[in-house]
């Protein structure tokens, strides 16, 4: 197998009482369990993003972060019918860094299960030139998706996501060797 593929998983929300650290480490512990994947987290409640786009170690580090990840999964919430303005920070805080690379995405919320969120999200990375994964996880009233300890039983999700990380770690291999063999014009 060639070098694991740098996955980033991008947890979304910052509200105080949240429940995306519920999705976020069952997703976390599904992708960890497969050998193509190095991952991380950059959980934005703990990311300090300047509104501004103001240079910073913080914000250099972030950028460098993106840079060397090979694909991404965004965790989000559906906030009013969208998604979370952190996220739309988290984006637009790098540029370069995002293109010619796989994303996908593992939403939750109401009735929708976070799908409307992500709608619109597919706009946002198209236009900074990823690639969107067509396969999405999502969890409808997500509260009632999870036991106790963060399992859930929700067999359509559970199957998505592994589509979603097949579809995932194939353009991620893709895409990789094309940025090194003929990177993505600027």
């Amino acid at each position: 197998m060639d070098t694991p593929l740098r996955l980033e998983v991008i947890v979304a929300s910052v509200r105080p009482e949240r429940f995306a650290p519920v999705v976020a480490d069952w997703f976390l512990r599904t992708v960890r369990a497969r050998p193509e994947f190095d991952t991380g987290v950059i959980d934005l409640i703990d990311t300090p993003l300047p509104a501004d786009l103001t240079e910073s170690p913080e914000v250099d580090a972030y950028r460098a972060r993106l840079a060397a990840a090979d694909a991404f999964v965004v965790v989000t919430s559906e906030y009013n019918h969208g998604y979370p303005a952190s996220l739309k920070t988290a984006f637009d805080t790098a540029k370069r860094e995002w293109r010619a690379k796989p994303i996908g995405f593992v939403s939750y919320g109401g009735l929708s299960g976070g799908l409307r969120a992500v709608e619109q999200l597919r706009q946002v990375v198209a236009e900074i030139h990823m690639v969107s994964i067509r396969e999405t996880v999502s969890f409808h009233q997500a509260k009632r998706q999870f036991d106790a300890e963060g399992a859930t039983q929700d067999g359509a999700a559970i199957d998505a996501a592994e589509r979603m990380l097949r579809q995932l770690a194939w353009w991620a291999r893709h895409l990789r060797t094309a940025r090194t063999e003929d990177p993505y014009p600027g």
